[in-house]
């Protein structure tokens, strides 16, 4: 995404001139590599998918995951609750919408108000719904990375920079390749931030149990406020979250709501349905079972340093308001997705915020041996998520490595242990 770049660059941005020979990642180079990237990307891709019909190049439908999302809205708009977690009755109704779609299933694990959401969407062909999906989702990639944009003060001035590595953010890229629903995932780690700043709690959490439809990238925040005892965070999360599950009782009846459950809980036991090319992952979970041949020992593994993660984040969170809240909260979206049990590519675009506030802090900052590391450390963890495919013979998904030095990086800033001054922005040291 862009803000892992605009984080780098920023490190070098709030500095005199005579600092960037002494640092690698001038602004210049920055735009160079960000420029390369998305021309490199999107022309490749808008390539691959110009040939007529609904196939791609290489073989694959348009759009992949959209045409599970189509197919959940079919299944809203002829209020046929009962199939919404059977994967063979979606596979019969996918084929017979989309003829090209034939062969094609996906393991159903979104909660039954998804497809409602959805269902607007399916009453078009399926070729001009993904291009209005592709639409919407770029338009709340852009309104997320502007509001943010908006609160860091030191990236004012460059804002051409930050948009040209917006559109060559990795994950940004595979949002849109994939047709995935990570979009609104972005939307609610923004407005919670949003929130926050202003230090509106309880609005905060109702905003966090939006993220009902992907629970796993709550775990983490639900963990982190639990711990601080911010009460009024968690209740409008559960209102929330328990609303949007009454929205698809209410349309279905209960018996649905009960089928989730039942998935949720067999997950586990699912995961190579789920998961069916893991180097496209980038959690610790997977970060440990492809590089561990023993899925026991890599699972508890997993659950260690899952452990650790979530430590230094309520760390830096309860050394509130000594520590700014854009470096909390970056340390918990960090946390997001290192704890997350099922992460893919796509999701990534929900760090945007953090490489943005990131960014905007490192900027005020003198240049100095633990600024250049994180700025490196967002660097990279901005752009090894291309290299993911080669995990196939590696078993080493670097991402993950890059994000949790980050975190560990951002803890010792908490600490008080780096060389450098917390400054603390009383506009941005909300407390929860």
């Amino acid at each position: 995404m862009l803000w892992l770049k605009s984080a780098a660059a920023s490190i070098s941005l709030g500095q005199p001139m005579a600092t960037y020979s002494r640092y690698w990642l001038t602004p210049k180079r920055l735009r160079a590599h960000g420029a390369m990237l998305a021309l490199c990307l999107w022309s490749l891709y808008l390539w691959t998918i110009a040939t007529p019909g609904l196939r791609d190049r290489n073989g694959n439908l348009k759009g992949t995951d959209f045409l599970h999302l189509y197919t959940l809205g079919s299944l809203a708009a002829a209020h046929r609750g009962a199939d919404l977690y059977d994967i063979n009755a979606q596979a019969v109704l996918a084929a017979h919408r989309v003829p090209e779609a034939t062969g094609i299933r996906y393991l159903p694990l979104y909660p039954p108000q998804v497809s409602i959401f959805f269902a607007p969407l399916a009453h078009l062909p399926y070729g001009w719904a993904l291009i209005l999906w592709w639409s919407l989702s770029g338009v709340i990639y852009a309104l997320c990375c502007y509001s943010i944009w908006r609160a860091c003060p030191n990236l004012r001035e460059h804002g051409g920079t930050v948009v040209l590595l917006a559109l060559a953010y990795p994950a940004f890229f595979h949002l849109i390749a994939w047709g995935q629903t990570s979009a609104i995932a972005l939307a609610c780690f923004t407005g919670m931030f949003l929130l926050l700043r202003d230090r509106r709690e309880l609005l905060a959490g109702l905003v966090l149990g939006c993220l009902i439809f992907k629970p796993q990238l709550a775990l983490a925040a639900a963990i982190v406020f639990v711990s601080l005892g911010a009460w009024k965070i968690l209740a409008g999360a559960a209102f929330s979250a328990a609303a949007q599950l009454s929205v698809g009782v209410l349309y279905y009846g209960i018996d649905p709501l009960h089928q989730w459950m039942r998935m949720i809980r067999n997950a586990p036991t699912l995961l190579p349905l789920l998961e069916p090319k893991p180097y496209q992952t980038h959690s610790l979970r997977t970060f440990w079972s492809m590089l561990v041949p023993w899925p026991a020992f890599s699972l508890a593994l997993y659950f260690l340093s899952a452990a650790v993660v979530l430590g230094l984040a309520i760390a830096c969170w309860k050394r509130s308001p000594a520590v700014p809240l854009p470096l909390r909260y970056s340390a918990l979206l960090l946390a997001s997705v290192l704890v997350a049990p099922h992460l893919t590519v796509y999701d990534l675009v929900i760090l945007a915020p953090a490489f943005l506030l990131l960014a905007d802090w490192l900027a005020a900052q003198p240049l100095t041996p633990s600024t250049r590391r994180l700025g490196t450390l967002l660097y990279f963890a901005y752009v090894l998520p291309l290299l993911g495919p080669l995990t196939r013979w590696t078993h080493l998904q670097l991402s993950v490595p890059a994000i949790a030095a980050a975190l560990l990086l951002i803890w010792r800033v908490s600490c008080g242990s780096t060389s450098h001054q917390l400054v603390a922005d009383p506009a941005n040291s909300a407390q929860t």
